[in-house]
């Protein structure tokens, strides 16, 4: 695949201004937030420029105990064909937990959420992957992922844990320098040392983003400006190996125009400096190496007798690591029940494993109901504007008590369900409008009386316009 350079997220919001900035080379859609017949017309005039367009997928939950949902591949396959992506990314990550695998409640957890770095989520993410990969019409690339609590037991180190699942899957890797930040504040790890340990030989791109520290807790927010921490670790990535593409993500709180440009020179800036530091690094290697070959000349012409010629020290080669296939089912088992008691302790309320920091679980519980709270804004505004102030306190006291089971949308249908059940909102009128507004959703097509008052409200408007014509 050819080098893609520098690009930004593509989202709604900002869609005029990525086409009338300069310099982009390509952008990267959230997948399912796009439909294949029917695209934006702003990522078709994109595509029509040759800008590279990639679709970005958050809901597959390779991570995850159970195989790959079909349709879930199959909707990501045809997002790439109709973008005409060189490769698709998701996250290494589970999105959901519970169900059939370990017959207990099916729970969503709405956001993505972190692998153990054991065998057997190691045997089961590689199965996932070559699931995928076979489904999927064009390469895919995994994200490493951002975290606000770590699993106790692990028995890899990052870097072990994905270099071999590069090397038992030959998956590429998108690298996110803004989660090795949040990584480095919320679970000690040091990025210099991440870097070292990472098959960056499977890089496809690289993600920078900007967070928000809470706390302690790092928050890898996407709604903030890119720190100078993150830019440095970009500049350690870069002085290590070039990276085929480097994108800005932003997802909330979007500045102006200017302010998006200016992050993308700092990002181009902090990729020049550390190509340019590994280009220092090659040429003192090279000083170095006609010194010592130098020095060997020296002493070769004063020696009385030769040198011993060096020892062959190549490494062996690893024996294979392939895994049976009633060996992955065992671990799909053991590592669903270990997932399905964490996520319940965060969107459930049950308790917190044996092992697990409980203030730090405490701060992701807290995150993913807000999320819940934001999302179901975005997907059924309306909702905000029904219950008015009172909307966020009430979303997040039914989070408290009731799990997502389906998508956000099905989120928003429960809540307003669960609200009316209860005879809230208390003002008489507010119920009414939420009730319409739930009734007019909750069945497979529109009210056969809503739609007629529709069609005789918009009669009634052009009678209107042609009496006064």
């Amino acid at each position: 695949m050819r080098g893609l350079g520098t690009g930004i997220g593509w989202r709604p919001e900002i869609a005029d201004a990525v086409e009338a900035m300069p310099g982009i080379d390509w952008v990267e859609v959230v997948a399912e937030n796009v439909c294949p017949g029917h695209l934006p017309a702003s990522l078709l005039r994109l595509r029509e420029r040759g800008v590279t367009v990639i679709p970005h997928g958050v809901s597959l939950g390779l991570g995850g105990a159970d195989r790959p949902d079909e349709g879930r591949l199959t909707a990501l396959a045809e997002r790439a064909e109709a973008l005409g992506a060189p490769l698709v990314t998701e996250h290494i990550a589970f999105v959901r937990a519970g169900g059939a695998l370990t017959a207990s409640p099916a729970l969503e957890a709405g956001h993505l959420l972190p692998v153990p770095r054991t065998r057997d989520a190691l045997d089961v993410l590689c199965e996932n992957v070559r699931i995928a990969q076979e489904a999927l019409p064009v390469p895919l690339a995994l994200e490493n992922i951002a975290a606000l609590f770590s699993w106790p037991g692990e028995e890899l180190t990052e870097g072990q844990f994905l270099s071999e699942l590069v090397e038992r899957t030959g998956v590429r890797l998108l690298i996110d320098v803004a989660n090795l930040h949040t990584n480095h504040v919320n679970r000690g790890e040091d990025p210099a040392e991440e870097l070292a340990a990472l098959p960056l030989e499977a890089l496809a791109y690289v993600h920078v983003a900007g967070g928000v520290e809470r706390d302690g807790v790092w928050h890898d927010s996407h709604a903030h400006p890119v720190p100078r921490p993150v830019l440095d670790i970009l500049t350690g990535l870069a002085a290590r190996v070039a990276p085929p593409g480097v994108l800005l993500e932003r997802d909330e709180n979007f500045p102006e125009p200017a302010e998006l440009e200016g992050e993308l020179t700092a990002i181009r800036r902090a990729v020049a400096a550390g190509r340019a530091r590994a280009a220092d690094s090659r040429a003192r290697a090279a000083d170095g190496r006609a010194r010592a070959a130098d020095g060997r000349a020296r002493a070769a012409d004063g020696a009385s007798a030769g040198v011993p010629a060096g020892a062959d020290t190549a490494g062996t080669e690893a024996e294979g690591t392939g895994v049976p296939a009633g060996a992955v089912a065992g671990a799909r088992e053991r590592l669903g029940v270990a997932q399905a008691a964490v996520l319940s302790s965060l969107v459930a309320g049950t308790p917190v494993p044996e092992g697990f920091d409980r203030v730090r679980m405490g701060v992701q519980a807290r995150t993913l109901a807000a999320k819940r709270a934001d999302v179901v804004a975005k997907v059924a505004p309306e909702l905000p504007v029904i219950l008015g102030p009172d909307y966020r306190e009430t979303f997040l006291e039914y989070a408290r008590r009731r799990p997502m089971t389906g998508g956000y949308r099905r989120d928003a249908l429960d809540f307003a369900g669960q609200l009316l059940d209860r005879g809230r909102p208390s003002t008489p009128d507010t119920r009414r409008a939420l009730r319409e507004w739930w009734l007019d959703r909750a069945g497979p097509a529109p009210r056969k009386q809503r739609l007629t008052a529709r069609l005789l409200h918009r009669r009634g408007t052009a009678q209107n316009v042609r009496s006064s014509a």
